[in-house]
Protein backbone atom coordinates (compact mmCIF):
# COMPACT_ATOMS: atom_id res chain seq x y z
CA UNK A 1 0.00 0.00 0.00
CA UNK A 2 1.45 3.69 -1.03
CA UNK A 3 1.69 6.03 1.77
CA UNK A 4 -0.06 8.93 1.37
CA UNK A 5 2.18 12.42 0.28
CA UNK A 6 0.20 14.06 3.52
CA UNK A 7 1.31 11.17 5.78
CA UNK A 8 4.46 11.13 5.11
CA UNK A 9 4.70 14.87 5.25
CA UNK A 10 2.89 14.92 8.52
CA UNK A 11 5.20 12.18 9.92
CA UNK A 12 8.27 13.73 8.62
CA UNK A 13 7.71 17.27 10.96
CA UNK A 14 6.20 15.15 14.05
CA UNK A 15 9.61 13.40 13.69
CA UNK A 16 11.54 16.44 13.66
CA UNK A 17 9.64 18.37 16.50
CA UNK A 18 9.87 15.42 18.61
CA UNK A 19 14.29 15.12 17.76
CA UNK A 20 14.24 18.96 19.30
CA UNK A 21 12.09 18.02 22.16
CA UNK A 22 8.98 20.22 20.76
CA UNK A 23 6.23 18.08 21.09
CA UNK A 24 4.29 21.20 22.36
CA UNK A 25 4.47 22.59 18.86
CA UNK A 26 3.79 19.10 17.07
CA UNK A 27 0.08 19.01 18.84
CA UNK A 28 -0.48 22.91 18.03
CA UNK A 29 0.43 22.47 13.86
CA UNK A 30 -0.55 19.14 13.37
CA UNK A 31 -2.99 17.57 15.46
CA UNK A 32 -6.54 17.84 14.86
CA UNK A 33 -9.05 19.56 17.18
CA UNK A 34 -10.99 15.80 17.47
CA UNK A 35 -7.40 13.85 18.10
CA UNK A 36 -7.91 10.56 20.28
CA UNK A 37 -4.98 9.30 21.89
CA UNK A 38 -4.48 5.64 23.25
CA UNK A 39 -1.96 4.61 26.18
CA UNK A 40 -0.96 1.37 26.39
CA UNK A 41 -1.64 1.98 30.16
CA UNK A 42 -3.12 4.76 32.45
CA UNK A 43 -3.56 5.89 35.95
CA UNK A 44 -5.90 7.77 37.83
CA UNK A 45 -4.33 11.02 36.99
CA UNK A 46 -4.01 10.30 33.26
CA UNK A 47 -6.89 7.37 31.31
CA UNK A 48 -5.48 5.33 28.79
CA UNK A 49 -8.03 7.17 26.61
CA UNK A 50 -8.32 10.74 25.95
CA UNK A 51 -10.05 12.80 23.25
CA UNK A 52 -9.71 16.20 21.99
CA UNK A 53 -7.23 18.54 21.47
CA UNK A 54 -7.20 20.16 24.94
CA UNK A 55 -6.76 16.81 27.22
CA UNK A 56 -3.99 15.83 24.39
CA UNK A 57 -2.12 19.44 25.74
CA UNK A 58 -2.74 18.18 29.39
CA UNK A 59 -1.22 15.51 29.04
CA UNK A 60 1.84 16.56 27.05
CA UNK A 61 2.37 19.31 29.72
CA UNK A 62 1.77 16.70 32.25
CA UNK A 63 4.91 14.93 31.12
CA UNK A 64 7.10 17.96 30.66
CA UNK A 65 6.21 19.06 34.26
CA UNK A 66 7.11 15.71 35.93
CA UNK A 67 9.97 14.19 33.57
CA UNK A 68 13.01 16.00 32.06
CA UNK A 69 14.69 13.96 28.46
CA UNK A 70 18.19 13.36 28.70
CA UNK A 71 18.59 11.36 25.74
CA UNK A 72 16.10 11.04 22.72
CA UNK A 73 16.22 8.76 19.78
CA UNK A 74 13.53 9.12 17.23
CA UNK A 75 13.39 6.72 13.99
CA UNK A 76 11.04 6.97 11.46
CA UNK A 77 8.26 7.87 10.41
CA UNK A 78 7.19 4.67 8.51
CA UNK A 79 4.15 5.32 6.74
CA UNK A 80 1.22 2.71 5.21
CA UNK A 81 -1.67 4.60 3.71
CA UNK A 82 -3.28 6.78 6.26
CA UNK A 83 -1.07 5.46 9.02
CA UNK A 84 2.61 6.16 10.12
CA UNK A 85 4.72 4.80 12.86
CA UNK A 86 7.54 6.00 15.33
CA UNK A 87 9.85 4.47 17.09
CA UNK A 88 10.94 6.11 20.44
CA UNK A 89 13.82 5.48 22.87
CA UNK A 90 14.62 8.34 25.90
CA UNK A 91 16.55 8.09 28.71
CA UNK A 92 14.43 10.18 31.21
CA UNK A 93 14.62 11.65 34.61
CA UNK A 94 11.95 11.89 37.64
CA UNK A 95 12.07 15.89 38.32
CA UNK A 96 10.77 15.06 41.81
CA UNK A 97 12.95 11.94 42.76
CA UNK A 98 15.52 12.15 40.40
CA UNK A 99 15.22 8.43 39.15
CA UNK A 100 16.48 7.79 36.05
CA UNK A 101 14.94 5.34 33.16
CA UNK A 102 14.82 4.11 29.80
CA UNK A 103 11.85 4.14 28.13
CA UNK A 104 11.14 2.70 24.15
CA UNK A 105 7.78 2.65 22.62
CA UNK A 106 6.03 2.84 19.21
CA UNK A 107 3.33 5.28 18.22
CA UNK A 108 1.30 4.55 15.49
CA UNK A 109 -0.36 7.79 14.40
CA UNK A 110 -3.35 8.12 11.73
CA UNK A 111 -3.81 11.45 9.42
CA UNK A 112 -6.85 12.48 7.75
CA UNK A 113 -6.79 15.90 5.90
CA UNK A 114 -3.17 16.58 6.89
CA UNK A 115 -3.59 16.09 10.55
CA UNK A 116 -3.24 14.09 13.20
CA UNK A 117 -6.37 12.30 14.43
CA UNK A 118 -5.20 9.59 16.36
CA UNK A 119 -2.46 8.79 18.09
CA UNK A 120 -1.20 5.22 20.12
CA UNK A 121 1.13 4.15 22.17
CA UNK A 122 2.80 0.75 22.55
CA UNK A 123 4.95 0.51 25.09
CA UNK A 124 6.17 -1.87 28.55
CA UNK A 125 6.96 -0.34 32.09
Amino acid sequence: MEPNKDVLEVGKKLVDYCKRNEVSKAVQELYSESIESEEAMGTPEMPSHMSGIDAIKKKNKQWEDTMEVLKAEVNGPFPMGDRFAVHFNYDAKEKKTGKQMKMEEVALYTVKDGKIIKEEFFYTM
